[in-house]
C-alpha cells in the first residue's frame, strides 16, 4: 500500500509538515531520523519562538510539536531512512531493510553544526557553548564571549553578539581571515571585537555547580604554547553541514550540500518531492523559519495530490 505522504526527518520542519498534512487527512508517516526532534533536542532555553513568553526548553518544545502532530493522526516512527528511490512514482524509501512507498515525499532532515571535537565542548553545550548567536546571544548580555572561526559565519556571529555582549574575541588559527572583505571590515572596525590571531581553541573549561563556562584553553599555532583565558561563553562558528548525503546524486545540491528548491516553493526538481527546513536553508536556520517551510511543504504536497486527483 502506498502512503500519501512520507516525511523524512523531524524537528520543527518535519513535525509542522506532519501537523498540516495530518489535518488535511493525508495520514502522514514520519521517519524521525537519527536525532528525533532535530537540533532543538540539544538546546536548553528557547526564548525566541512565538507563543512562549516565558521561554521553553528545546526538548519540551519538540515534544509539544510531536504530540500535536500525532493528535491529528500523524504516525511517527523513530527510525532512519537509509536509501531513497525517486526514479518513478510512487517513490520508495528504505528503512531497516523494509521498503515503503509514497505518492509524495517531504524532506526535513535538517542540518548539523560543525564542532571541533575538543574537551568541554559537548559537556557545556547549552551551558555556555553554542553554535548559534541568534539563538543564544541574548543570554550573554553584558558578558564576554569567544567566537571560533575565520569565515563569514564567524564574522556574522561576532558582529551580532556585540549587540548583547560587552566584549567579543574571535579566535582564529591563521593571521588573516578567509571571510569576505566586507565582513572582515565590519569586524575589524567594531570596537567591541578583538582578534586572537594564530590561535586555536583546545578546550572549554567551567564549573559543574552551577554548570557554566568560565574559560577556555587557547593554543598558539605558532609555537604550540597554551594559556587559559577567562570567558563567559564560547560560540563555535565554523559552519553547518546540511544532512543531505542521503540524496547525493538524486537531488540537486549547492556547493555546500544544501538541497535546492524552486523559488517561492518547497518543490525540488522531482514532482511530488518537497524540501523543508535547514537542509535547504543556509541563511536563517531558525526554528520558526523551519516550521514555516514545513507548513509550506505540507500545503504543496496536498495541492500536488489534488492535481493527481487524489
Amino acid at each position: 500500500m502506498s502512503e500519501n505522504v512520507i516525511i523524512i526527518g523531524s524537528g520543527p520542519a518535519g513535525y509542522t509538515a506532519a501537523l498540516y498534512a495530518a489535518r488535511a487527512n493525508l495520514n502522514p508517516l514520519v521517519f524521525a531520523g537519527w536525532q528525533p526532534g532535530g537540533q532543538l533536542m540539544i538546546t536548553t532555553d528557547v526564548e525566541n519562538f512565538p507563543g512562549f513568553p516565558e521561554g521553553i526548553m528545546g526538548p519540551d518544545m519538540m515534544k509539544l510539536f510531536r504530540d500535536q502532530a500525532v493528535r491529528f493522526g500523524a504516525r511517527v516512527e523513530e527510525k532512519t531512512v537509509s536509501a531513497v528511490d525517486f526514479s518513478k512514482s510512487p517513490y520508495k524509501v528504505t528503512v531497516d531493510g523494509e521498503v515503503f512507498e509514497s505518492k509524495t515525499i517531504i524532506i526535513a532532515t535538517g542540518a548539523s553544526a560543525k564542532w571541533l571535537g575538543i574537551p568541554g565542548e559537548q559537556e557545556f553545550g547549552g551551558h555556555g557553548v553554542s553554535a548559534c548567536a541568534t539563538c543564544d546571544g541574548f543570554f550573554f548580555r553584558g558578558k564576554s564571549v569567544l567566537v571560533v572561526g575565520g569565515g563569514d559565519t564567524a564574522m556574522e556571529e561576532a558582529n551580532y553578539l556585540t549587540r548583547h555582549c560587552e566584549k567579543v574575541t574571535i579566535v582564529h588559527r591563521r593571521d588573516q581571515f578567509r571571510a569576505s572583505k566586507i565582513m572582515q571590515d565590519r569586524v575589524l572596525r567594531n570596537p567591541k571585537i578583538e582578534v586572537m590571531w594564530n590561535s586555536a581553541l583546545d578546550a572549554v573549561v567551567g564549573t559543574d555547580m552551577p554548570k557554566k563556562v568560565t574559560g577556555a584553553v587557547i593554543r598558539s599555532t605558532v609555537d604550540d604554547s597554551t594559556r587559559e583565558v577567562a570567558t563567559d561563553g564560547v560560540f563555535i562558528a565554523i559552519g553547518h553541514k546540511p544532512n543531505s548525503d542521503l540524496f547525493e546524486g538524486v537531488l540537486d545540491r549547492d556547493e555546500n550540500g544544501y538541497l535546492l528548491v524552486q523559488p517561492g516553493s518547497t518543490q525540488c526538481k522531482i514532482p511530488g518531492v518537497f524540501i523543508a527546513g535547514d537542509v535547504a536553508d543556509h541563511v536563517y536556520r531558525q526554528a520558526v523559519t523551519a516550521a514555516g517551510t514545513g507548513c509550506m511543504a505540507a500545503i504543496d504536497a496536498e495541492r500536488y495530490l489534488e492535481s493527481l486527483g487524489e
